[in-house]
């Protein structure tokens, strides 16, 4: 059993691999820009985070403040647009704002999207979504027989955005830890050992490389597709 002490050390060490975290989104947001990528989606903070101890969650709130106010410069010199899905209600007033602030400072960038997933959870936005059709049928704004995956996909937090087409899962982790699960129903993903904190623009080309050199067949067969 790890001791107080040995937990609060555990806290501050993955702490200041968030802060090297930084490095990696930089890089990553800026090779994918380069590549043509027009949708790149980073989790950033999920649902399940705010269980985690408060010394590591007001090092990461605190962080992601400095980190957009840092940013934008980037932001706007690579013509980024930033956006967010998740429960934002949930997130201090002074990461609201300054997120907030970032998007509204970008909206007009076109050359890519780049949404953080923050106090994001796939499952609370499935539920959140059934809850608005349920809410529009019993209002008869609908039919239960105009229920689509359309009609689903609409009230999602992604709504207007295309399906995941590549998942890349670093630090050798093999789930996908209630991340974008209707979005990625027929996503290619890719695992990859490289610890986030390390992961630089070779490993984001070697994760789209393995994509490409991958059949996508979405329930057809290979003779089908060629």
């Amino acid at each position: 059993m790890a001791t107080g002490a040995g937990q609060k050390k555990q806290g501050m060490l993955r702490a200041f691999g968030h802060e090297n975290g930084t490095k990696a989104v930089r890089q990553t947001v800026e090779s994918a820009a380069k590549l043509g990528v027009e949708y790149l989606t980073l989790y950033a903070f999920s649902t399940e985070n705010w269980n985690r101890p408060k010394l590591e969650v007001d090092t990461l709130m605190k962080l992601l403040v400095s980190s957009l106010k840092n940013e934008l410069d980037t932001l706007q010199k690579n013509n980024i647009r930033l956006h967010t899905i998740g429960n934002s209600n949930m997130l201090p007033k002074g990461v609201f704002k300054e997120l907030n602030d970032v998007i509204e400072k970008t909206r007009n960038n076109t050359r890519m999207t780049l949404t953080l997933a923050l106090s994001y959870g796939s499952r609370e936005e499935v539920i959140s979504a059934v809850k608005a059709l349920a809410e529009d049928v019993k209002e008869g704004r609908i039919d239960v027989a105009e229920i689509t995956e359309e009609a689903l996909g609409s009230r999602l937090y992604t709504a207007g955005m295309p399906d995941v087409d590549l998942m890349i899962r670093t630090s050798g982790e093999q789930r996908i830890s209630n991340y974008l699960l209707w979005q990625s129903a027929y996503a290619e993903l890719y695992f990859t050992d490289v610890l986030w904190p390390d992961f630089r623009e070779a490993d984001l080309h070697n994760a789209i490389i393995t994509y490409q050199n991958r059949e996508r067949r979405f329930g057809k067969t290979s003779e089908q597709i060629k």
